[in-house]
């Protein structure tokens, strides 16, 4: 066991309750994610997968084989190691679908609690169903529509709406489990999903609202998309297709040799044969719910088993706010400045005009606790290093065009009121209504940065509203001092963006 002194000192780590580990057991791949700790939207401290593929050979003679076992344990022997190098004060196992079907499947899970030392958890097609409901509630702002979970063995499909879910159901349509039952055809995988899924009766509630997917296959069906695409992003949760548009690529990957696609080279080798048959049974969903888009979770299983130990008051959190508070904890000058910030412009965005969504106020609330996470950068490169942090970073609850608003706002707030030195990729992202909110968020960040320097104490003493046509800033007693040609100027530009004029009124 690695010592516990060694991880309680580390930097530009939050510990909290320490790393938290879940392996999940699946029918293809194996994979233990190490958490930094068990929170709201917990952190990724290591991850490994090993493609054993369990499930090959179930359906038809109703055992794991031997070779899948001898692999899954030599993995499993690894990561046990690895959670005691690390220091993981939890481990969490899964098995699912493959471990479920097979015969000699209690006599592999005995196996693998006497390596991992630990219980596993073998689920139901209910269990998987709800745990990976629970996945895109913990990482989806507000979900409404069908989730489907496509692992190797199975397909789990059930209906949610915000954090309630409802119907589901197990189809024996998992990537392995098809392409085997179909010989390696996908039109015999075509007639099969329909099949299956003509007992889902249920999935027109579906109609005109999201598909969530979840699983390692669709992933990669939605990678090779963005990238053929040149998407400017390659963030994979909460990347959104157009359902006509994905129905007409998973025709076109069902039906080519997976290695003749353009750019096929982003998809490992070991996922390229289950492409055709995820993209089969994706189609065949999508048709069947009528539903407006796809979204893809990187979230699943075990982020939902984690959301699902954590008590209520946790789960309440907003992910995305959650998320930004750590960020501006691990680099920020004042993270208390940031939580300022968010008050500030809650008074200021109605006083000025400025009306907002509660979906607007989310990401009003993230942009101000990230407002200042660039300032070890040299003062050129603060505004595009913090662009590139916020539109790469792993946060949840907030979809691509929320994206673009944290990245844009926060880099005008360094480089300015200025598009020169920005792309045009980002700024595609975002509609006209979160491009110009981001620019007057911008503004605002500018001004409060030169007024207090970035450090708490200063903005709850200063007031600011709209009189006549001018934006009046007003600073009393010692705050006087604080007046003077700078903050003259950004204060303008602020105002300029509201078709305003400014002053700064002092009253010693």
């Amino acid at each position: 066991m690695a010592d516990d002194a060694h991880h309680a000192i580390v930097r530009g780590r939050l510990n909290g309750s320490g790393p938290v580990a879940v392996i999940d057991i699946g029918s293809n791949s194996i994979r233990l994610v190490v958490y930094e700790r068990h929170a709201r939207t917990p952190t990724v401290l290591f991850n490994e997968k090993v493609l054993a593929g369990l499930g090959r050979g179930v359906g038809a003679t109703g055992r794991l084989s031997d070779a899948a076992t001898e692999q899954a344990e030599r993995a499993l022997v690894r990561f046990r190691r690895l959670c005691d190098q690390i220091g993981v004060g939890y481990l969490h196992i899964l098995a699912t679908a493959a471990t479920r079907d097979a015969d000699n499947g209690q006599q592999f899970l005995d196996a693998v609690e006497a390596i991992c030392r630990t219980p596993v958890r073998l689920l139901s097609g209910r269990d998987e169903a709800r745990l990976a409901a629970l996945g895109i509630v913990s990482g989806i702002w507000r979900p409404d529509g069908i989730v489907g979970d496509l692992g190797g063995g199975s397909l789990e499909l059930v209906e949610l709406k915000h954090d309630v879910i409802g119907r589901g159901q197990t189809l024996p349509l998992g990537g392995i489990r098809l392409q085997e039952e179909a010989d390696g055809k996908t039109a015999k995988a075509q007639k099969i999903a329909e099949q299956a899924l003509d007992n889902v009766d249920w999935l027109p509630i579906g109609s005109g609202k999201p598909f969530y997917a979840v699983g390692g296959t669709w992933r990669s069906l939605a990678r090779l998309h963005l990238h053929q695409n040149g998407y400017p992003l390659h963030v994979m949760h909460d990347y959104a297709i157009p359902a006509e548009e994905a129905i007409e690529f998973c025709q076109l990957v069902a039906r080519r040799d997976p290695d003749s696609l353009d750019m096929i080279e982003v998809v490992s080798r070991a996922r390229r044969q289950l492409l055709p048959f995820g993209a089969v049974v994706m189609e065949k969903v999508l048709r069947r719910s009528k539903a407006s888009k796809v979204v893809m979770s990187a979230l699943g299983l075990r982020e939902g088993l984690l959301y699902d130990l954590l008590p209520e008051e946790t789960r309440r959190q907003d992910p995305l706010v959650e998320a930004a508070r750590e960020l501006s904890v691990l680099r920020s000058r004042s993270p208390a400045y940031g939580e300022e910030l968010i008050i500030w412009t809650d008074k200021l965005f109605p006083a000025v005009g400025i009306d907002e969504t509660e979906y607007e106020r989310r990401l009003r609330a993230a942009g101000c606790l990230l407002s200042d996470i660039g300032w070890r950068a040299h003062p050129d490169y603060r505004g595009e290093q913090s662009l590139n942090i916020i539109s790469n970073a792993g946060f949840v609850g907030i979809d691509h065009p929320g994206r673009a608003y944290l990245a844009l706002s926060v880099f005008y707030r360094h480089q300015g009121l200025v598009e020169d030195a920005l792309g045009p990729r980002i700024r595609e992202l975002a509609h006209t209504r979160l491009k110009d909110r981001a620019r007057v968020l911008g503004g605002a960040l500018r001004v409060a940065s030169v007024l207090s320097a970035s450090v708490a104490g200063i903005l709850p003493q200063v007031q600011v509203a709209v009189d006549e046509g001018e934006v009046v800033m007003t600073l009393e007693g010692e705050l006087c001092a604080l007046a003077g040609e700078r903050l003259n100027k950004r204060l303008t530009q602020f105002a300029r963006l509201l078709g305003l004029k400014a002053r700064v009124e002092t009253r010693p």
